[in-house]
């Protein structure tokens, strides 16, 4: 099965055991809050333990397959783009997931984009308390969603 169908399937169930496989060590998270993305297998994946209790109603309604340039160094890689709908916090959320893959399959780099921006300041807030809560990353300063 290809690696963005057992993303899919994982995020689905809710299987972080199953997304720890399909990640690199050194993958990058690039957030619509964040300037900076996340990095590491370890920290990706507290992330995604956040995500998964934050967002409601959470489904994939289609996808993308092909090649796109990575941000980190520019080379073209194969990736996949996942368009989803949730609910965090009574507000409806539009996005799309887009996930680069190494030489071996697994995901290097993932990127995520929602609208509209009301749904971005909700996400924000409503992740970086979960974020805090895990210690994950420290409280912010005043005006900062993540640190």
């Amino acid at each position: 099965m290809p690696t963005a169908d057992r993303f899919r399937a994982a995020v689905e169930s809710r299987d972080l055991t199953a997304l720890d496989d399909l990640f690199t060590e050194d993958i990058r998270f690039y957030s619509p809050v964040k300037f900076t993305p996340f990095q590491g297998r370890p920290l990706v994946l507290g992330l995604f333990r956040v995500l998964l209790r934050t967002f409601e109603d959470f489904r994939y309604i289609g996808h993308y397959a092909g090649t796109a340039e990575t941000s980190a160094d520019g080379s073209s890689a194969p990736s996949t783009t996942l368009l989803f709908r949730a609910t965090v916090n009574g507000r409806r959320i539009h996005g799309v997931d887009l996930l680069h893959f190494d030489d071996a399959g697994r995901i290097k780099e993932f990127t995520v984009m929602v609208r509209p921006q009301s749904a971005v300041h909700a996400l924000g807030e409503a992740v970086l308390a979960g974020l805090v809560a895990d210690g994950l990353v420290p409280a912010p300063g005043r005006g900062e969603l993540v640190p």
